[in-house]
């Protein structure tokens, strides 16, 4: 099935409004648990005041659990709608003075600058959930990973993948989304088919030089890529 691209940024309100209320907790929990095995087996450890980078935070559901799981660390949540980030600095809001290493930023990953963005500079960890398909031009994922990581840092991104079928669309929506509210039934439909397969990150990936990353199927529905910046 050829890929079909989606609009970059989730910024209207009626989606801004449904994924702040939705219940993701069991995709979060598995992105921090994962995290936390990709941590745990390797020899390299995080040390206080490491810098945690969520690319395509959203409304801040896994930064806050990043920040909860790595209390020393400090959490930079980055997306490039206001509204997203206006709605994470909100819950961030209520939720002080429990998370003092958290924090939002307005950045736009497909018209980043490289020197606006040298606080961000050294990360120990950089993570994101469903931002790739996002991307109209993938690459800038990569490159800005490769900007902002700092030796051995740890990577973790998980995204959708594209079925092979319109109707295998059909059935994953109606498994995964049927009693979702409608923004987010059209948003999951979108999601698949603006996916990327397996393959295709791998291409990405040779082409950026990040090729030490695994690029591994989760599940029915999502893929996953992971390892440590060895520049």
């Amino acid at each position: 099935m050829q890929r079909c691209p989606e609009p970059e940024l989730m910024n209207a309100p009626d989606q801004v409004i449904a994924y702040a209320e939705a219940d993701f907790s069991s995709g979060d929990h598995s992105v921090i648990e994962r995290l936390y095995e990709l941590i745990d087996e390797s020899p390299t450890t995080l040390s206080p005041g490491s810098l945690i980078l969520d690319l395509g935070c959203g409304p801040g559901n896994i930064s806050e659990r990043l920040a909860a799981r790595w209390p020393l660390s400090n959490v930079i949540g980055l997306d490039g709608a206001p509204s997203m980030i206006n709605i994470a600095t909100q819950r961030l809001t209520s939720l002080r003075p429990a998370f003092q290493n958290l924090n939002y930023k307005l950045v736009d990953l497909s018209h980043y600058s490289v020197d606006k963005m040298n606080q961000l500079k050294g990360a120990s960890v950089i993570v994101s959930n469903s931002l790739l398909h996002h991307l109209h031009h993938p690459q800038k994922l990569w490159d800005c990973v490769k900007e902002l990581a700092a030796p051995n840092a740890f990577m973790l991104h998980r995204d959708l993948r594209r079925p092979s079928h319109e109707r295998e669309v059909d059935v994953l929506c109606d498994r995964y989304a049927r009693q979702a509210p409608s923004v987010l039934q059209r948003d999951f439909r979108a999601s698949l088919i603006a996916a990327f397969t397996p393959e295709e990150v791998r291409e990405q990936l040779d082409l950026a030089g990040l090729s030490q990353f695994r690029v591994e199927a989760i599940g029915d529905r999502y893929l996953e890529v992971c390892g440590q910046w060895c520049p």
